[in-house]
């Protein structure tokens, strides 16, 4: 039964290139010098008091009544084609980055506390029935096929593994750790769940949720790999240390963490079904907590009316089907 190391962290991951802050960087602006116009011929004189078009109104004096109405119409014409051509504004990143190189955290500031009564069965007793009720929202994401060549991994007890790579300063792996637990307990049972909250100055502040970090999983038909990197706590301005991820598991986060399995390299959450299906950012958009405490989260995810049940139910039951997968092509291929 495997369980997170809660001994001293190692070395932290490198920062990533695309650091993700929730503040956006300063954009230069162009300039440029107008050319004084160059010496050519002058232009003829028009008839002292008339224009050209006052000419063309005394001629024409029905098509000059229409000129304006034409002129109108072009700016309209214009503004529509400006509105439909202009692409809508970006959208807040589902992910977060690894900063990298805290210091390693204590034992006493991990960021952590004890969860409040009747929190974790309520997440872990969702019944089928409401799971069956939500089913898979629209607005949840699901996870990438690796592709029917790769190999499936196993985990430290030789069962296929699931790989999650967090932090607790994140409010996206905030967001996913609710679906990640909903999901798991269909297999099986976690023990050592702490309570915990992302940055409360990043975007999504002081969204609750746990972290896996200290934690065990136990299951017959998988085996749960956790790694929260960073805590929710700053030292010298940086989040402190937690967890490395192995040799291993950065191999995998090479590899899958990037292009064409997400747009946004080097994202947290990240979750790896046995080498078979990734995940790279939350399912949902942990606004859909904002404001609500752990107990509050838990109270509703068994009612399938609820936002919150939809949300995280939602993504559980996407989880849950690539794992089912998983373990049907596994025991097909024995």
């Amino acid at each position: 039964m495997p369980k997170a190391p809660s001994g001293p962290a190692r070395a932290a991951r490198a920062t990533r290139s695309n650091q993700r802050t929730s503040s956006k960087n300063p954009t230069g602006r162009s300039s440029f010098s107008a050319k004084r116009p160059t010496a050519g011929p002058a232009p003829r004189r028009a008839e002292a008091g008339v224009t050209r078009f006052t000419r063309f109104r005394r001629s024409h004096p029905m098509w000059a009544a229409l000129v304006p109405v034409a002129l109108v119409v072009a700016v309209l014409a214009a503004l529509v084609v400006i509105k439909t051509t202009s692409g809508p504004a970006l959208a807040t990143p589902a992910a977060s980055t690894v900063t990298g190189g805290g210091a390693a955290a204590t034992a006493s500031a991990d960021g952590t506390s004890a969860l409040p009564a009747g929190v974790l069965s309520a997440v872990t007793s969702v019944s089928p029935a409401t799971l069956a009720a939500i089913g898979s929202p629209s607005g949840v994401s699901s996870p990438v096929a690796t592709g029917t060549r790769t190999p499936v991994i196993d985990g430290p007890d030789g069962k296929p593994e699931i790989l999650y790579v967090g932090a607790e300063f994140c409010p996206f792996c905030a967001a996913q750790r609710w679906a990640v637990v909903v999901a798991l307990s269909r297999f099986g049972t976690f023990s050592g769940l702490k309570a915990t909250h992302s940055s409360t100055t990043d975007v999504y502040p002081d969204t609750k949720t746990f972290s896996f970090y200290g934690s065990t999983y136990a299951s017959p038909s998988i085996d749960f790999v956790p790694v929260e990197e960073q805590t929710n706590q700053v030292v010298n301005g940086t989040y402190t240390t937690l967890q490395t991820p192995t040799a291993g598991e950065e191999a995998l986060l090479a590899k899958y963490d990037t292009a064409p399995y997400t747009s946004q390299p080097g994202s947290i959450p990240f979750l790896d079904i046995a080498n078979k299906y990734v995940l790279a950012g939350a399912q949902y958009n942990p606004q859909v907590l904002a404001g609500l405490s752990t107990a509050q989260i838990a109270s509703q995810l068994s009612n399938p009316a609820s936002p919150v049940a939809k949300a995280i139910d939602g993504s559980a039951n996407v989880i849950i089907t690539a794992i089912n997968q998983v373990l049907h092509n596994t025991a097909s291929r024995s």
